[in-house]
């Protein structure tokens, strides 16, 4: 399980935003939450491997802070600053850090592998940012509450999950995020029509999860595992603290490995509502900023989209998967195969692959037809 979580967390640093380390939580609590609490990377997974334990430990503290100290930035800086980011690559996050809690170690006599808290100045990583004139975002939004819920059978029948969907919520930093999350279960008077209506964008579905758990930011987190087809589908359903959101998505279930999809798409779900609320906060999302729903935003049809995005390393990847994500159209995006330098893409997106490469183009990405097929490539 520790080797699952942290490849998430290296393969994943975001996310649509930014993103927060899976981890299995053990140990204490986790740092207090404040008015700073966003600058504190909490359940954050470390490793090494070195000639003798403490080697190892040192490595891994060290590599950890910076790794934790780019999460911190990608958490709290809205995804089209991103490149920007390459300004502040040589900050060293030593020099910033302000505290570590251990929540679970363990060693052998050359390996050390641990679930850490990450707490970093706040003032400090502010200045650094405001010299750099990169805008960022670090005031968090009220929490929601995450109903975390299985739909299973023939016919489908929603239930509520304790399983490996919760798990994957439960072990990302929900504390320290920008959206602080709450994760209930759901209630036994909420029956499989009631999850149905609030799928297909019913506004009576959304109003009876109001009424039965007595507040309105509240989002449905549905997940549909199909072993046969290898896909999960993860919808998010419900109303944040920008607007009513209604999003699916399938993520592809290598190797039978459903622990780690569900992973995945906790990781992206909850970047997701970070970048929705760093959009409406930054001004860059005139749909956000009206609070205009975002039911046919985000389920309506489009034209499906393949194509093969090239990179030259993982962190790059990170920033046009996150580029991607955060584009507003584009749905169903399903990662179908990744490997050290280009990624299978699928997706749908109104009008096609055409308009998707103008509405790329201002993201610094550049979608072009070749006769293999649509590329997609960094234009940084």
């Amino acid at each position: 399980m520790m080797g699952n979580r942290v490849r998430v967390c290296r393969d994943l640093t975001v996310a649509v935003a930014v993103w927060a380390a899976a981890a299995t939580i053990a140990g204490g609590p986790a740092t207090a939450v404040g008015a700073d609490a966003a600058y504190t990377v909490g359940n954050y997974p470390v490793e090494a491997t070195a000639a003798n334990a403490v080697a190892a430990k040192q490595q891994a503290l060290a590599d950890g802070q910076q790794a934790a100290f780019r999460s911190l930035l990608k958490r709290i800086v809205p995804v089209t600053a991103y490149k920007q980011l390459t300004r502040v690559s040589d900050v060293k996050a030593a020099n910033i850090i302000s505290g570590v809690t251990v929540r679970s170690e363990r060693n052998s006599a050359t390996a050390y592998i641990a679930s850490l808290d990450f707490s970093f100045q706040p003032d400090a990583v502010r200045s650094i940012l405001s010299q750099q004139n990169i805008p960022f975002v670090d005031e968090q939004a009220a929490p929601i509450t995450v109903v975390t819920t299985l739909m299973q059978g023939n016919p489908p029948s929603a239930v509520n999950d304790l399983g490996i969907w919760r798990r994957a919520w439960t072990g990302l930093d929900l504390d320290h995020t920008i959206t602080p999350v709450k994760i209930a279960n759901l209630k036994q008077d909420i029956h499989t029509d009631t999850v149905k209506s609030l799928l297909a964008g019913d506004d009576a579905g959304l109003r009876a999860m109001n009424e039965a758990y007595g507040t309105k930011l509240i989002v449905m987190a549905v997940a549909e595992p199909d072993m046969a087809s290898k896909r999960l589908t993860v919808t998010l359903a419900g109303r944040d603290n920008v607007g009513t959101i209604l999003l699916k998505r399938i993520y592809r279930i290598s190797d039978g490995d459903l622990d780690y999809a569900s992973q995945l798409a906790a990781v992206v779900s909850l970047g997701v509502l970070e970048g929705r609320w760093k959009a409406i906060k930054s001004g860059r999302s005139q749909q956000a900023a009206a609070n205009v729903p975002v039911w046919e935003a985000t389920t309506g049809s489009g034209e499906q989209v393949t194509l093969v995005a090239e990179f030259a390393s993982s962190g790059q990847w990170d920033q046009i998967r996150a580029q991607l994500l955060d584009t507003p159209g584009v749905d169903g995006l399903n990662i179908q195969s990744v490997s050290d330098r280009d990624a299978d893409v699928s997706l749908t997106y109104p009008g096609g692959a055409r308009r998707l490469a103008t509405a790329l183009s201002t993201r610094g990405l550049n979608l072009i037809s070749t006769p293999e097929g649509w590329v997609l490539r960094s234009n940084y």
